[in-house]
């Protein structure tokens, strides 16, 4: 069938605002923080036969581009090999195993048939993160977990809704394995009620155009977008563009993790090869391959965001040499860091390895980490217990065009900080102070932007907090002879005595009592450019806003200028030169 150019781009827009609308349907209806105000979940239209990506929302995590598409197509082969019970109308299974195409225990995710004359015409899933799994502390993320049982309740593809019906004893079962189990029935059914919302959105839109022309549309932009990206690997200079990402550490032995990564354009592919990463990690930095493979894509999205989200905009590209390295977790590494830290530092070697290849394209490093801190207790004053979990901005890196934006998003998703009012509210907690990490960003002819300053105070009761973040060791790469960003900085003041993990940026199993606070201050993102060419205005205006200090505009611009922002007009260019420090 030869579609029309207008009816094939009304189509493709009718299919993202499908997703679209499922992802508005969950935040809205969702009671956790960390997916109501943060966002922290996706939705997204996959293929009957394999699980290829057909579409995603457009305010859904991108990391999550690959893993749900693996994740979709595990569970067709498990059905079609009879492992998985085969679905009915109203079924939707629910699964969360990292190692069948999924991300860290606490990423749930949901999937539905899509029915059309008695047979399934696409899936519709979508995944979003549980506050608590279980595990060894509350929030999931155990910075010193040995195997994924210390993590939480891992769960295989089964169907927790049978013809429309919640299943009460699979429920029952899962809330006998996760704290505060009475509130995970509004997220459950806010992540079901998405689903439904999809199906009706998708069923008016086929209605409309009929279920050929559809399905016509779907193949086209497959085609189209595999061509887009093809077209645009092109344009990367032929040869081999090499690039090393560290990891601070693995939570559990202090050496740091090592990502080596080769790109090469060979026969209209691009080819990512890992060969020479570390081996895998005792703790819970391992990545599971569908993470990893998101990743590289995740990070061709940003250089090239133009490509259309769909399976096709992933054909030109091959990931090789993951076999017997972290990047690749086989049961039971532990793997609650894979989705928000390694994730970003694979994407950060991606931008790496192609910043002098594509030097109008690619930033300058990210921040390249989600600050995942979880804080479990009672607040005797509800009389109930609670799990808190925060994720935090970062400086992005700066490019050819600008500087980077402050307190953005992670690499890997849209999802934003709740907002303090909220936690507050929600949660046994006072905010002492909350602003941007002043001077974190890279210096560069555009600097990085900066980071996120923020101490929080128990108030009441008892908690247990948990890190695991990362750049606490090693800032985020400049580019084009910018300089990296400001590391990560996580305290812990108990009683007035200020404590540093061991691992800077992860620890687990903190006691709190009342009064003791947690202070962060997340990284800014790498410079990109040479600082001393930067413009002497942009300069003083940083130092006028408080930015950076006099002695860093002069150290790290070769700028000199007042406390108020006032160039020294007797000094030249040729003058301003790096002093130490």
């Amino acid at each position: 069938m030869t579609l029309d150019p207008i009816t094939l781009s009304v189509i493709q827009a009718g299919l993202q605002q499908v997703c679209d609308e499922m992802d508005l349907s969950f935040s809205r209806a969702a009671f956790s923080p960390v997916i109501a105000e943060a966002n922290d979940r996706s939705d997204g239209i996959y293929a009957a036969e394999d699980g290829a990506l057909i579409a995603q929302g457009s305010q859904g995590l991108p990391v999550f581009v690959g893993t749900m598409q693996y994740s979709t197509r595990v569970l067709v082969e498990r059905i079609r090999d009879g492992v998985t019970a085969a679905p009915e109308p109203g079924d939707i299974y629910i699964v969360n195993d990292p190692y069948l195409g999924g991300t860290h225990l606490m990423d749930v995710r949901f999937a539905m048939p899509f029915w059309r004359d008695g047979r399934i015409f696409c899936w519709l899933s979508n995944t979003g993160h549980w506050p608590d799994t279980g595990g060894a502390v509350p929030g999931g993320f155990s910075a010193s977990a040995t195997s994924v049982e210390q993590e939480g309740l891992r769960l295989p593809p089964v169907r927790l809704f049978k013809r429309g019906q919640l299943d009460h004893e699979i429920y029952a079962i899962i809330c006998s394995n996760i704290r505060v189990a009475d509130q995970r029935i509004g997220d459950v059914q806010a992540q079901a009620a998405a689903l439904k919302v999809g199906e009706a959105r998708l069923g008016e839109l086929m209605d409309r155009y009929g279920d050929d022309t559809v399905r016509a549309a779907i193949a086209e932009l497959r085609s189209r977008a595999a061509q887009q990206m093809r077209a645009f690997v092109a344009e990367i200079p032929e040869g081999r563009h090499e690039a090393v990402a560290w990891v601070d550490s693995d939570g559990v032995t202090p050496e740091p993790l090592e990502i080596c990564l080769a790109v090469t354009r060979r026969d209209g592919r691009l080819v990512f090869d890992f060969t020479g990463s570390s081996a895998p990690c005792t703790g819970p930095m391992n990545s599971v391959l569908a993470t990893t493979l998101s990743s590289v894509y995740l990070a061709m999205r940003h250089i090239f965001p133009e490509v259309p989200i769909s399976a096709g905009a992933f054909e030109p590209l091959e990931v090789t040499g993951v076999a017997g390295t972290f990047l690749d977790a086989q049961y039971p590494r532990p793997v609650s860091g894979c989705a928000a830290e390694v994730s970003q530092r694979i994407a950060e070697a991606v931008f790496a390895a192609l910043a002098p290849a594509l030097p109008d394209r690619v930033t300058a490093a990210p921040a390249g980490t989600s600050g995942n801190f979880a804080l479990g207790g009672h607040d005797p004053e509800r009389g109930r217990d609670f799990v808190m979990y925060q994720l935090s901005g970062g400086g992005y890196g700066g490019n050819a065009d600008h500087d980077g934006l402050s307190n953005g998003c992670s690499t890997i998703g849209i999802s934003k900080a709740p907002p303090v009012e909220i936690m507050e509210q929600q949660f046994p907690v006072l905010y002492r102070h909350y602003r941007l990490h002043e001077g974190s960003g890279g210096a560069g002819r555009h600097r990085g932007g900066f980071g996120l300053d923020y101490a929080v105070e128990l108030r009441r009761g008892a908690a247990r907090a948990s890190f695991v973040m990362d750049h606490g060791r090693f800032g985020p790469q400049g580019a084009q002879g910018g300089s990296d960003g400001a590391v990560n900085r996580v305290e812990v003041i108990r009683d007035g005595v200020v404590h540093v993990p061991p691992h800077l940026s992860k620890e687990q199993d903190i006691a709190l009592a009342p009064g003791d606070v947690v202070h962060v201050c997340t990284p800014g993102g790498g410079g990109w450019g040479d600082p001393m060419t930067r413009d002497p205005a942009a300069v003083a205006e940083d130092v006028r806003l408080g930015r950076y200090t006099p002695a860093q505009a002069l150290g790290l611009f070769g700028v000199s200028v007042d406390a108020s922002g006032r160039l020294d007009a007797t000094a030249t260019r040729t003058e301003r030169t790096r002093t130490p420090g």
